[in-house]
């Protein structure tokens, strides 16, 4: 009997086991199915807002001296003085002697000119007082002779007389020329300006046409700033065409800082450059270098600016950033269930940073910062902030 016990009684828990098994499976409560929410994206919104637009017109290009001049000289012989302005990057005052050559032999040519005067004056006083004798004795012959003809010109001696005035011309001549080459070993600025760069210095020997330096103006400064063809229906050519001035404003980084230049647009080229095909507006600087003491950071010939040309009034816009509308005209905007939906709105202008908007949407809308990879009307989103 034991015997059959032991055989039987495995079988025995397996089957409580699986009778146990069953009546707990049968007994489970019934699991709730909830769907799960979609996932949301992360994003930032902005609200529409309207506002008054003056159009502007990027730009960029390099400052230039308006007026350059080099330096020759106009007399020739050795260099005996030069100013202490005279160097690199010296400022000097129109007026100002910046070079002397030696004036030795144009004083020589001046002395003998002076001289050749005083002669044909003298030459002049004695073919006057002669002619006074000549008419003299012609009048007393008349008298004695009253048959005698009219006097000629030679008796009279009035070709002498003509050619000692020319000879007095001719030595006057002589001398306001030897005056004025004298004055010419002297070189003196012709305008408020800056040295670019020294060619020459003391002891050298030039000749009439050396090179003895480079300098430009520094009473205003101009920057070439290249428009498109598309920019330019932003800007009012009217205005440039007749020399009205059109602001501008040119930026640049010097020393790790920005700094700022308020100039005017003076003029244009008048033609499109047939390569890049852009037209040049050519913006001007007063006093580029604060040489009148106004605080202002000097502007330096050379530098690379930034520009922002003022254009039209363009009227009542809204003005987003350009990463949210990337190209076409539809907007993503955010409705009060925080789902994304597509607006087509009139789009007038874009520009590197911003989409002008006319119409197709209203203040207080609400729209998408974040440019979203593949978007779907409906998609739900999150604010991020």
């Amino acid at each position: 009997m034991s015997q059959v016990w032991k055989v039987a009684l495995p079988f025995i828990f397996v089957g409580l086991a699986t009778i146990v098994a069953v009546a707990m499976f049968s007994a489970r409560p019934e699991a709730s199915r909830t769907p799960p929410e979609p996932p949301s994206l992360l994003v930032e919104v902005d609200e529409i807002k309207h506002e008054a637009i003056t159009y502007t017109v990027s730009s960029q290009g390099t400052v230039v001296p308006r007026t350059e001049t080099t330096l020759v000289a106009e007399a020739q012989g050795q260099i005996i003085e030069v100013s202490p302005a005279f160097v690199s990057g010296g400022f000097f005052r129109k007026g100002d002697v910046l070079v002397r050559i030696d004036p030795r032999n144009y004083e020589s040519i001046v002395k003998r000119a002076r001289a050749d005067v005083a002669r044909a004056a003298t030459q002049l006083e004695t073919e006057s007082a002669l002619a006074g004798y000549a008419k003299e004795d012609y009048e007393r012959l008349r008298r004695s002779n009253p048959r005698q003809g009219p006097a000629t010109a030679l008796a009279l001696r009035k070709p002498q007389m003509k050619e000692a005035i020319a000879q007095v011309q001719s030595a006057e001549a002589d001398l306001e020329k030897a005056l004025g080459d004298l004055d010419r070993t002297v070189i003196r600025a012709p305008y408020d300006g800056l040295v670019r760069e020294k060619i020459a210095d003391v002891g050298q020997y030039v000749t009439t046409g050396s090179q003895l330096a480079r300098t430009f103006a520094v009473d205003t400064a101009e920057i070439r700033l290249p428009v498109t063809q598309h920019d330019l229906q932003f800007l009012d050519i009217g205005r440039i065409r007749g020399n009205e001035p059109v602001s501008v404003t040119l930026t640049a980084t010097l020393g790790g800082g920005e700094f700022s230049w308020s100039g005017v647009i003076s003029r244009s080229e008048g033609v499109f450059d047939t390569s890049s095909r852009v037209l040049y507006l050519v913006a001007e600087i007063e006093d580029p270098y604060d040489l009148k003491g106004r605080g202002a950071v000097p502007l330096l010939i050379g530098t690379f600016v930034a520009a922002e040309i003022e254009g039209n009034f363009a009227g009542e816009l809204a003005l987003i950033p350009r990463h949210a509308m990337q190209s076409g005209t539809t907007l993503w905007m955010v409705d009060e269930e925080m789902q994304i939906r597509p607006r087509t709105v009139d789009v007038v202008r874009r520009d590197d940073h911003h989409v002008y908007i006319r119409g197709g949407v209203e203040d207080g809308e609400r729209y998408c910062l974040t440019p979203i990879d593949q978007p779907l009307p409906g998609m739900k989103v999150r604010v991020s902030g």
